[in-house]
């Protein structure tokens, strides 16, 4: 069988490298995509990011891997965002409040809890809230590595939280768009599996 072909979003923020490794690791046909013809004949799209929200959203429309983005999620292609790559998938951040996100989700990332520490720079558990293809064989106490100070609204689309002066998104899944908030690349086992799963999803879906 074919490795599935996944389209890694380069639009020059952030160790992209490291989701790209991580996914190759899994058995991924996974590379770096910086042309948006070729992320569109992908079988599953991923949109990384690490940093301030507004920087994000305004490279990855400078490169017009937004249209890419948007293209694929529309078309039904598995598409996975990772960290700042699922908070654009919002319609915005109090981050940057005047730079809109990509609006796939209607609702707002927002600064965590005034009493914790901020970022959230750690290890921690994973609540399931629903059943999800990106949870199948994690463990019930899963841990991940979270890098963050701003996470979405709670919705329907809400997969996973974690507890971090109360429940914080940390994963959410609507149709063929899965997203979380932690580093899947960065949490061992655990991340791999769960790319893994996303492979598995692409890979049935081509």
């Amino acid at each position: 069988m074919t490795a599935a072909r996944i389209a890694v979003l380069d639009y020059g923020i952030g160790n992209l490298r490291s989701a790209e490794k991580a996914l190759q690791k899994v058995g991924a046909d996974a590379r770096l995509v910086t042309d948006v013809d070729e992320a569109l004949a992908a079988d599953g799209v991923v949109l990384p990011g690490v940093g301030a929200f507004g920087r994000c959203m305004q490279a990855l429309q400078s490169s017009g891997l937004d249209r890419a983005a948007l293209g694929a999620i529309e078309a039904g292609t598995p598409f996975l965002g990772i960290c700042v790559g699922l908070q654009l998938l919002y319609a915005g951040s109090e981050e940057d409040p005047g730079v809109p996100g990509l609006g796939v989700f209607g609702a707002k990332v927002r600064t965590l809890a005034a009493d914790v520490k901020r970022p959230q720079m750690q290890w921690n558990v994973l609540d399931a809230v629903r059943p999800s293809p990106l949870l199948a064989g994690l463990p019930d106490r899963a841990w991940a590595y979270f890098v963050h100070s701003y996470a979405p609204e709670r919705t329907d689309d809400v997969v996973v939280t974690c507890d971090y002066g109360g429940p914080v998104v940390a994963a959410v899944e609507r149709g063929n768009v899965w997203a979380t908030q932690f580093h899947p690349e960065k949490s061992g086992a655990v991340g791999l599996r769960l790319l893994r799963n996303f492979v598995d999803t692409v890979e049935a879906a081509a």
